[in-house]
């Protein structure tokens, strides 16, 4: 063999390495895989819009592009528990190679439903204690993901309602407890820390829509009371009502959604959700490349955002104390 010939083959060899992902990718052309996605919430909400674009994003930095080297299969499911159900049947029925599933009962939906196609969950809460995995650092099965709030959070929402008004003594979670049971274990685990001298933690299940004028306006006839909407697709799907409930009711509210604050709600702390649909997009990815989410971690957010809304803090005669509007990440007049 000619020695330019033998350095040409040597050169080439030493490149596969890293080229090996991309043609791993370039050969499932033909056959396709196919990505489910379920969200929770209806496909005219503005910020699950910006987190799917987050999520293409994800997966076009990595390769992957849809209609060219893979298939990706949309449901929204509006807040409804009955399309949740139904559109995880749809998913799993396509023997997708992975599933995106955003929220809890879309993650609990799809465990019913089956226990070998890979599920990668965005904005799920609680895992460990509702069996989706069998611990953070190694789920053990076929479901891992991002987590969305845990307690902590809603000790947190606790103290920036206190901060903004000290009179407040009690606050309220407004839940579903049938789309989020979860709630029930972080009452539980924040209560049973709770100072005798710190705000009191009350909880404010409603199950519908016709209910939850009446459960709010029934909290707020006694003074000193505020209000924390936390994920849940029912509250997302009415967060528009629930803002102006809260002002009509003079009472201070906080959110993890930010639409709460942009339809006239006082506060909205969470976690930055376009930001853990695109790290979704890695543990796709992985998946498609042969991965295990047995053996990838549970991972939490990483990136907060805090917004506030000083007209609504106008409306309820609340003066932002300068120490939060230092650090927050937006101020709407």
């Amino acid at each position: 063999m000619r020695r330019r010939e033998f350095i040409a083959i040597v050169a080439g060899t030493a490149t596969l390495p890293a080229l090996w992902p991309h043609v791993a990718r370039g050969q499932r052309v033909g056959s396709m895989p196919t990505i489910g996605v379920l969200m929770s919430v209806a496909e005219s909400d503005a910020d699950s819009q910006a987190r799917i674009s987050a999520f293409r994003q994800g997966l076009a930095a990595l390769g992957w592009k849809d209609g060219q080297n893979v298939r990706v299969e949309y449901r929204w499911a509006a807040g409804r528990p009955d399309l949740i159900e139904q559109y995880a049947s749809e998913l799993v029925a396509l023997a997708p190679a992975v599933i995106l599933a955003n929220s809890t009962p879309v993650v609990a939906a799809l465990q019913r439903i089956t226990r070998s196609v890979p599920i990668v969950f965005a904005l799920a809460n609680d895992p460990v204690g509702l069996g989706f995995v069998q611990s953070l650092a190694r789920p053990g099965g076929n479901i891992s993901g991002f987590t969305f709030i845990d307690p902590g959070l809603i000790g947190k929402w606790m103290g920036l309602l206190k901060d903004v008004s000290p009179g407040i003594a009690r606050a309220a979670l407004l839940f579903n407890p049938t789309t989020t049971p979860f709630y029930r274990n972080f009452l539980r685990e924040i209560e049973a820390a709770r100072r005798s001298d710190s705000v009191e933690l009350v909880a404010l299940p409603t199950g519908a829509q016709a209910e939850m004028e009446t459960n709010i306006e029934a909290f707020a006839q006694k003074p000193g009371g505020s209000l924390m909407i936390g994920p849940d697709p029912f509250t997302i799907v009415n967060i528009k009502q629930i803002a102006q409930i809260c002002l009509k009711n003079r009472l201070p509210a906080i959110s993890v959604y930010r639409p709460f604050v942009t339809e006239g709600g006082l506060m909205a702390y969470g976690p930055d959700t376009a930001d853990i649909f695109r790290r979704s997009a890695e543990y796709v990815d992985r998946v498609l490349t042969g991965a295990k989410l047995a053996e990838l971690p549970v991972q939490q957010p990483t990136k907060f955002e805090f917004i506030v809304n000083l007209k609504a803090a106008k409306s309820l005669g609340i003066t932002m104390p300068p120490a939060l509007l230092a650090i927050a990440d937006q101020a709407i007049e």
